[in-house]
C-alpha cells in the first residue's frame, strides 16, 4: 500500500470525464450506475464527489440517510483504495458504505475483509438485462401482445424514427413537459428530480456521449429515449419516455432504439424499478435474460457467512449441536443463502451463528413476512460473551419483522424470553397408543408390545394404503396445497414450496416418511390429507397431520404394525416471538406453528 497516496474527493464535473471513463474501461462493469454520464446528470441530486488513487477511481453520493462509496474500479489497488475509505469513515464516526457492488466485487470483499462487511441486496435495486435480439424481434408467443401494439402504432404509415440530435432535442424538452403535465395529479419529488436530471442529459449531450432516440407521430415527437455504452457487450438505457395513452409508443420507441443504437452490443440493461410496482410489471412484461443483483456493503460486527468457506459453518454448527457432518452439508445445500445465515467473527472465522429463514405469518388476516430463527450457537470457547444477543438484535433491527422459534428446552426458553421472545401458538402435546389419544403419555407394558413384535409380511411390502386411505409419496407443491388449506387461519405460519421440500428430505434424510393420503367418500368427494412421520426407537413420531384425530386413530394400528414400532405420539410444542412494534397489539397465543424447518 502507498502510505502517500492522497485520496481527495471533488465535486464531479466535465474535466473528470476522461480519466474516468478510462478507468471504468479497464474493468467489465455490469452496474447501471459504472459510467461517467450517469453520474455526472446525477451530481446535483446525490452531492456526487469523485477521487483518483491507488490507480482506481471511486465515487461519493449523499443517500437518503447516509453517505455512500462506490466500489473502487480500475486495475489499481482496489483493497487500498477501501482501507484509506474505512480510515476516513472512523474519523467521521460512521460505517464505511459500499453501494453498487456485484458478485465478483462482493466475494473480492470477503476474501479481503473477512467478517468486517454486511453484504446484503435488495430486490428494487436489480437491473433488467435483456438480449439486444429479444428486444429487437420481439419473437414469441410471450411478446405478441407487444408486436400487435407496435402494429397498430404502424397502421396508418404516419410516423419516423430519428437519432436525437442538437436540431430535435428542443422538441424532446417540450414533449417532456407535455409529458409531465399529463401527470399532475401524481406529482411527487422523484419525478421533479427525474425532469432535472433530463435538462442536464439535454444540455450536455454531445460532451457526456449520450446516444438519443427520437419517435414521430404526424410529424410530432411522442417519444424518445437515451442511452450509450455501459460496457463492450451491453448498451445501457437511461431515459425513455412516451406518451401512454398513445398505443404502442412504449414498445415502439423502446424497439427502433435498440434496432438503430444498440446492434453492436449482445445485452441491453434497462436500469432497476427502484420498487416501483408498475414498473416492475412493464420492464417483467419484456421477460429479462438477467436480474442483475446489486449489493450493499456495511461494516458490521454482524454479517452474514460466507459461503466460501463451508468447513468453517460445519464446524461451528458441529460443535454447537453435534449433528453429523452429512446433516449439516444437506442443510448448507438446499437451505443456506447468501443472505440468510448472521454470524460473528472472532479471531478470523465465524464462532457464533444463527439462520434467519423466510416464512409467513396471518396477522390480523394479512399475511406478513416473519423470520425463523433457526440453529442459534456459539462455540464454547466463545460462550458468555452475548454473542448470540447480538445477532438477535441485530436481526431485530435488520427485518422490522417478527422473528418466530421455537426452543429445544425450558433452559433455552427462558433465555429467549429475556431477549424479548414470548409464549405463542398454543402448545397442545397430544400422545397416542394403539389408536388411543390422552393427555399423558402411554407406555405399553411387556405384554402389550405385540405389534413391535410381530414381524408379518405387511412390514415387507410397499405402503400402497392405510385403512380407507390410497398411500402415495408427496410432493412438496402437493405437501404445501394440503397443508395451506387444512390449517390457514389468524396465527398461522406458512412455509414456501422450496422450505417444504427441505422438510420432506431432512425427514427422509432422518428416517422418516411423507405422505399423501386420498381417500373417496360416498358423495365422490376427493378428500386429500398428509401425513409426516418418523421412527425414534421403537416409537412413531407424527411430526404433522393434517387427519382429523379419529382418521389417524383408525389408520394408526396398521401404520405402527407397518413400521414395527410400539406405540405413537404427536406434539405440538408451539412456539415463541417477538413482534416488532407496529404489531404490538396482535394477539400472538393462538395459530398454528407445528412443522419447524431446518
Amino acid at each position: 500500500m502507498q502510505e502517500q497516496e492522497k485520496l481527495v474527493f471533488h465535486p464531479i464535473s466535465l474535466d473528470d470525464r476522461d480519466w474516468m471513463n478510462e478507468k471504468l474501461r479497464e474493468e467489465k462493469l455490469e452496474a447501471c450506475e459504472y459510467t461517467f454520464a450517469n453520474n455526472f446528470m446525477w451530481a446535483e441530486v446525490y452531492d456526487v464527489r469523485v477521487a483518483n488513487a491507488y490507480g482506481c477511481g471511486v465515487i461519493r453520493c449523499m443517500g437518503q440517510r447516509h453517505v455512500q462509496y462506490s466500489f473502487p474500479f480500475g486495475n489499481g489497488d482496489q483493497r487500498a483504495v477501501i482501507v484509506h475509505l474505512k480510515k476516513i469513515c472512523v474519523v467521521y464516526g460512521r460505517p464505511l458504505i459500499l453501494y453498487p457492488i456485484t458478485e465478483s466485487s462482493r466475494l473480492k470483499l470477503m476474501e479481503w475483509f473477512p467478517g468486517e462487511f454486511e453484504i446484503y441486496s435488495d430486490r428494487a435495486d436489480a437491473d433488467y438485462v435483456y438480449t439486444t435480439e429479444k428486444l429487437t424481434s420481439l419473437k414469441g408467443k410471450k411478446l405478441h401482445g407487444k408486436r400487435n401494439h407496435i402494429a397498430r402504432f404502424m397502421d396508418d404509415g404516419d410516423w419516423r424514427y430519428e437519432p436525437m440530435t442538437q436540431q430535435n432535442i428542443p422538441e424532446c424538452r417540450r414533449m417532456a413537459k407535455e409529458w409531465a403535465s399529463l401527470r399532475a395529479d401524481k406529482w411527487n419529488d422523484d419525478m421533479e428530480q427525474e425532469i432535472g436530471v433530463l435538462e442536464v442529459a439535454f444540455t450536455n449531450f454531445n460532451e457526456l456521449g449520450l446516444t438519443g432516440g427520437v419517435l414521430y407521430k404526424v410529424d410530432k415527437v411522442v417519444a424518445f429515449t437515451i442511452g450509450e455504452a455501459l460496457n463492450e457487450d451491453t448498451f445501457v438505457v437511461h431515459f425513455e419516455k412516451a406518451f401512454p395513452d398513445l398505443q404502442g409508443a412504449y414498445p415502439m420507441i423502446n424497439q427502433q432504439f435498440v434496432l438503430h443504437a444498440a446492434q453492436d452490443f449482445q445485452y441491453v440493461n434497462r436500469e432497476e424499478d427502484t420498487g416501483d410496482l408498475g414498473l416492475r410489471k412493464a420492464k417483467l412484461s419484456y421477460y429479462p435474460e438477467i436480474l442483475l443483483k446489486k449489493y450493499w456493503a456495511q461494516e458490521s460486527r454482524v454479517v452474514f457467512a460466507n459461503e466460501r468457506n463451508p468447513e468453517e459453518l460445519i464446524y461451528l454448527w458441529q460443535q454447537c449441536f453435534h449433528d453429523d457432518k452429512a446433516y449439516i452439508e444437506m442443510y448448507l445445500e438446499h437451505r443456506f443463502e447468501k443472505e440468510n445465515m448472521l454470524v460473528i467473527y472472532e479471531d478470523s472465522r465465524p464462532v457464533s451463528m444463527a439462520s434467519l429463514l423466510p416464512v409467513q405469518v396471518t396477522i390480523n388476516g394479512n399475511k406478513e413476512n416473519a423470520r425463523y430463527v433457526y440453529a442459534v450457537g456459539t462455540l464454547p470457547a466463545y460462550r458468555k460473551k452475548g454473542y448470540a444477543s447480538q445477532i438477535l438484535r441485530h436481526a431485530v433491527e435488520k427485518y422490522d419483522e417478527p422473528l418466530i422459534l421455537q426452543p429445544a428446552d425450558r433452559d433455552l426458553q427462558e433465555y429467549y424470553e429475556k431477549q424479548g421472545f414470548v409464549d405463542a401458538f398454543g402448545e397442545s402435546p397430544c400422545w397416542i397408543y394403539a389408536g388411543r389419544c390422552t393427555g399423558i403419555p402411554v407406555i405399553p407394558s411387556s405384554g402389550e408390545n405385540t405389534l413391535r413384535a410381530a414381524e408379518t409380511e405387511a412390514e415387507d411390502r410397499d405402503l400402497e394404503e392405510l385403512g380407507s386411505w390410497a398411500v402415495t409419496e408427496v410432493s412438496a407443491r402437493d405437501y404445501k396445497t394440503v397443508r395451506d388449506e387444512a390449517f390457514e387461519k389468524e396465527g398461522y405460519v406458512e412455509w414456501d414450496e422450496q422450505a417444504i421440500g427441505y422438510a420432506v428430505k431432512e425427514n427422509q434424510f432422518c428416517g422418516g416418511r411423507t405422505l399423501l393420503l386420498t381417500s373417496t367418500t360416498k358423495d365422490a368427494d376427493i378428500q386429500r390429507a398428509v401425513l409426516m412421520y418418523r421412527i425414534e426407537n421403537d416409537s412413531l413420531h407424527i411430526i404433522e397431520t393434517t387427519l382429523h384425530d379419529n382418521a389417524l386413530h383408525e389408520i394408526l394400528p396398521e401404520l405402527l404394525l407397518y413400521t414395527g414400532t410400539t406405540w405413537a405420539f404427536e406434539r405440538n410444542m408451539g412456539g415463541m416471538i417477538l413482534l416488532p412494534k407496529r404489531f404490538s397489539e396482535w394477539n400472538y397465543e393462538e395459530g398454528y406453528l407445528s412443522l419447524t424447518l431446518g
